[in-house]
């Protein structure tokens, strides 16, 4: 396969490609069934335990003092949340520098995504007050899923062409999707068949064993890409260069990507743009249920149903904007993708409450734009990383995605401080879709790509 820039010149062949889609099918049931629906309820209702709450309280105000530090019970999974992102800063680069050094990727993906899944299945041992147990296993898995993340984006430029990789990020992010509503549809039947009225730790039980399922998921279909993906040496590996230990080697090559990065100011252009209205799109995906259930007052029954459109709809609209990205470009379609968030966002602050379904032909929009604007973003990254640094950029991409998505829900909280209202909240965040795609529109794409060395595409 020849290799032009940091771009194959041919396509990688289907069974390898379909390889790297299965390991997006794979990793999705731990953001989805994981971190999107059941591990924050169920952790927090471990953390009341350990405080001596009763499972079904309402109102839990005493404290877990984990270390000695005295944490609210339900501050205590935000907290890790915001620990385990503080601890991806530091590592997501380091592990991308390693994987561009390493003469073989795959066991770094493996390494790494057994990890994640090993510490999710861990979970069946978080009963009673283990609420510490608890907080260890989901940052061990969060820093691995991340870590995982940054090796699995590495593979995307040497799978396809600059012509064909819209297309190739768009069916991943797809597939994706599909399969983390796959396994959240079976689970929410299982809680929803086995629940009992009046028996709140029934569904505790059931929260637990739905987590240890996404992690048996994880585990399960990444052999799949395991198998099916062709090793793709690092540049030093490439070069013949010298080779010490690979981890203290990493951490030198980061410090020099750290220095060369000011060398590709346009590329940091986008990274900043992408910085921006990522963490738009982040916000409104984390605070729509909040919004939902405090302001529209929507009962539970209703969040979940719109969680399974997001993520079916997000599926068909990874593939329909990666379609016209091949007819238009995967510039012009993100603008697009963000000009619908902007109205998705306006529109959030309209709906009426206690009406269901303007909330869930909300959420078709945001499914309808969410995978696409993610997918196409990536791609277009792809496009703009250096020869044989795949993996350290793409660490500093997921540190964009992960470790900066507090920027709008502090956004969101000052607003909401200032006037009392999730409406005015939620629209407030129009100022990340201007703002980001403002940049995005004044990055110069096609000089950037061929500043970081790589052949622009016909279509951008």
């Amino acid at each position: 396969m020849a290799v032009d820039g940091n771009s194959t010149t041919t396509l990688a062949p289907k069974r390898e490609r379909t390889g790297w889609y299965i390991y997006d099918w794979a990793n999705s049931a731990f953001s989805t069934t994981v971190i999107t629906v059941f591990l924050g309820p169920f952790l927090t209702s471990v953390t009341e335990q350990a405080a001596g709450c009763a499972i079904d309280a309402d109102d839990c105000t005493a404290k877990v003092y984990p270390l000695g530090i005295p944490v609210a019970t339900g501050s205590y999974f935000p907290y890790l949340v915001s620990l385990s992102v503080l601890l991806t800063v530091f590592i997501l680069p380091v592990m991308g520098a390693v994987a561009d050094r390493a003469p073989r990727k795959k066991p770094l993906l493996a390494g790494a995504a057994f990890t994640g899944a090993a510490a999710t299945v861990a979970m069946a041992f978080v009963t009673g007050d283990r609420y510490l147990l608890g907080g260890v296993l989901f940052i061990v898995a969060n820093i691995a899923f991340g870590a995982a993340i940054v090796v699995y984006h590495s593979f995307l430029p040497l799978l396809a062409g600059p012509d064909d990789r819209d297309r190739i990020s768009s069916r991943g992010w797809a597939i994706g999707y599909l399969g983390g509503g796959v396994l959240l549809l079976l689970n929410l039947i299982a809680v929803m068949s086995l629940s009992e009225d009046g028996n709140p730790q029934r569904t505790l039980d059931l929260a637990r064993w739905s987590i240890v399922s996404a992690g048996v998921w994880w585990a399960a279909f990444t052999i799949v890409p395991l198998l099916w993906l062709r090793e793709h040496p690092g540049a030093a590996a490439v070069v013949g260069e010298p080779r010490g230990n690979v981890l203290t080697d990493g951490f030198k090559q980061l410090g020099h990507t750290l220095k060369g990065m000011r060398a590709y100011p346009l590329t940091l252009f986008f990274l900043g743009a992408y910085l921006i209205y990522n963490d738009g799109i982040q916000t409104v995906i984390s605070l729509a249920s909040q919004f939902g259930s405090e302001e529209l007052h929507l009962d539970q029954s209703t969040m979940i149903l719109t969680i399974l459109i997001v993520q079916f709809l997000a599926f068909g609209g990874a593939l329909l904007l990666g379609a016209l990205a091949a007819r238009i470009g995967a510039r012009k379609t993100i603008l697009i993708a963000l000009a619908l968030w902007l109205g998705v966002v306006i529109a959030a602050y309209w709906l009426p409450e206690g009406e269901p379904l303007p909330f869930m032909l909300l959420g078709a929009g945001i499914g309808l734009v969410m995978g696409g604007s993610q997918a196409l973003s990536r791609s277009l990254f792809s496009q703009l990383i250096p020869a044989g640094k795949e993996g350290e950029y793409f660490g500093f991409y997921e540190i964009s995605d992960k470790g900066t998505s507090w920027l709008g829900p502090l956004f969101f909280g000052l607003i909401f401080q200032v006037t009392n209202s999730y409406r005015t909240g939620i629209v407030s965040l129009v100022v990340f879709f201007l703002v980001g795609g403002l940049l995005l529109a004044f990055v110069p794409i096609r000089r950037a790509i061929v500043a970081a060395g790589n052949t622009p595409p016909r279509l951008i």
